[in-house]
């Protein structure tokens, strides 16, 4: 199973950045994990908020397949603790689907086509992360799962 992670825009942070790379390389060792960066929307103070999830939507749209598992990171998710997400991953990897995709949206979220071809939606936390932090904390909660799955010494409980 091949695993994605697509984001919307750059990480402004250096720091962040190497962070996401660094979880990028732990979790190769165990399944295929690319990340897709779709380019931050232009010319956004011209656009209203919906004018600009429609945008990032489009893009993130174009970039998934019809046999696609999707899962958005949403705040209005199921929050699971690391041993329920792991669990959920083991039985999605199960499941046979070619690509398991997670979405981190923009600053504003998602349009309601992205939510209406999305699998599912998790909330890493009930508070607010920023867009560009979130996506260590989930690399860093996706390699976590899979240490866990494979009996591994890195989740304490």
């Amino acid at each position: 199973m091949n695993f994605e992670l697509i984001v919307i825009g750059k990480t402004d942070s250096v720091e962040v950045a190497r962070l996401v790379e660094e979880y990028k390389g732990r979790v190769g060792h165990y399944v295929r994990f690319a990340i897709t960066t779709i380019p931050d929307v232009r010319n956004t103070r011209s656009l209203s908020e919906a004018q600009q999830k429609r945008a990032e939507g489009e893009a993130i749209l174009r970039l998934l397949q019809p046999s696609d598992h999707v899962v958005l990171m949403d705040e209005r998710g199921r929050e699971y603790t690391s041993e329920e997400w792991a669990a959920w991953m083991q039985k999605r990897m199960a499941a046979g689907s070619k690509r398991l995709v997670f979405v981190i949206g923009g600053p504003y979220g998602f349009s309601q086509e992205v939510y209406d071809r999305a699998d599912g939606l998790v909330a890493l936390s009930k508070m607010t992360f920023s867009h560009q932090i979130v996506r260590a904390i989930f690399a860093e909660q996706l390699y976590r799962a899979l240490t866990i799955i494979n009996n591994e010494p890195y989740h304490h409980k």
